[in-house]
């Protein structure tokens, strides 16, 4: 494999070559999402193939691993320190750390990084706010809207409208991905310096207070379980400096392979009047083809918080 976008094959092991890199690759065979019967080979090559609209989100982040050896049915464990045994091209910078001190996590900054990553079954990559440069500066603010049983992705839908339309009030524009799982995601891009952690969950905080206090039946901002069944969450707190959220292109473990995938506003309000938001790989990877990286503006565009909504 010369080219990260050949298939990798159904071969038990293999030796490849991407962008000047050797990797060994084994187990291809394995089934890591039964429900689809989708191969630890085909997690690879979607990995490989999305890397150019993935890594402009991920590339020069501090990532936590989600990896699943015996597939989304087995245990998985969460991996904040890189692992020892990387090759010597990956990257390691320092990231949100842990109750023990700061600690180097992986930078997949390209793409035969991805390709490592995906072999040691990380299914699921994880970001924080911040740039592995500079982590006391959040580049965005995530809105992560949860919803409590019954409510779905249509009640999603409907309170990401009203964040956008309060956001659009005060001159922000945001940005949208499923979660690949339950719900949705909007992330407002700051790319500016001088924002911080504490000023981004307070704004966060303000927005979806605002909104809960519009409509109640809808929307909780508090995490207690007793008062989110057919709710939304707006969990404002995951723009904390240890924090992460999962990033976007991310595969995700659930019985078939769904990704966190961007989405255009206009789908968003298809959402909200029942249309399916749903999207696995094979999906996401025709619609980069088709639509390129719908999240580009994320990484790049600047935008300033006011002092409040």
């Amino acid at each position: 494999m010369s080219e990260a976008t050949e298939p990798v094959g159904g071969r038990l092991d293999t030796t490849i070559s991407v962008e000047g890199r050797t990797l060994r690759l084994s187990n291809l065979q394995k089934v890591l999402y039964p429900g689809a019967g989708f191969t630890k080979a085909e997690v690879i090559d979607y990995y490989a193939r999305v890397a150019p609209a993935m890594l402009a989100h991920v590339g020069d982040r501090s990532l936590t691993l989600r990896r699943f050896p015996n597939g989304v049915e087995g245990q998985s464990f969460f991996e904040k320190r890189c692992p020892s045994h990387r090759p010597e091209w990956v990257r390691t910078a320092p990231g949100p750390g842990d109750h023990n001190g700061e600690i180097d996590y992986c930078l997949l900054a390209d793409t035969p990084s991805l390709v490592w990553a995906a072999n040691m079954a990380a299914l699921e990559l994880h970001a924080p706010m911040a740039r592995a440069g500079d982590m006391e500066t959040p580049t965005m603010v995530v809105f992560d809207l949860d919803p409590g049983l019954p409510a779905t992705i249509v009640e999603c839908a409907h309170v990401g409208l009203m964040v956008r339309d309060v956001l659009d009030g005060i001159a922000l524009r945001c940005l949208a991905k499923t979660s690949g799982s339950k719900g949705l995601q909007l992330y407002v891009p700051l790319n500016t310096p001088g924002h911080t952690h504490a000023q981004a969950s307070q704004f966060a905080l303000t927005v979806a207070q605002v909104l809960e206090r519009a409509d109640p039946g809808m929307i909780v901002t508090t995490q207690a379980k007793a008062a989110r069944p057919g709710k939304v969450l707006i969990d404002w707190s995951q723009n904390s400096r240890h924090k992460t959220t999962v990033a976007a292109y991310s595969l995700r473990a659930r019985p078939r392979p769904t990704v966190s995938a961007p989405v255009t506003w206009d789908e968003v309000e298809a959402a909200a009047d029942g249309e399916p938001l749903t999207f696995e790989a094979a999906d996401v990877l025709d619609r980069v083809a088709d639509l390129g990286d719908l999240f580009a503006d994320a990484a790049t565009l600047e935008q300033r918080l006011p002092s409040s909504p």
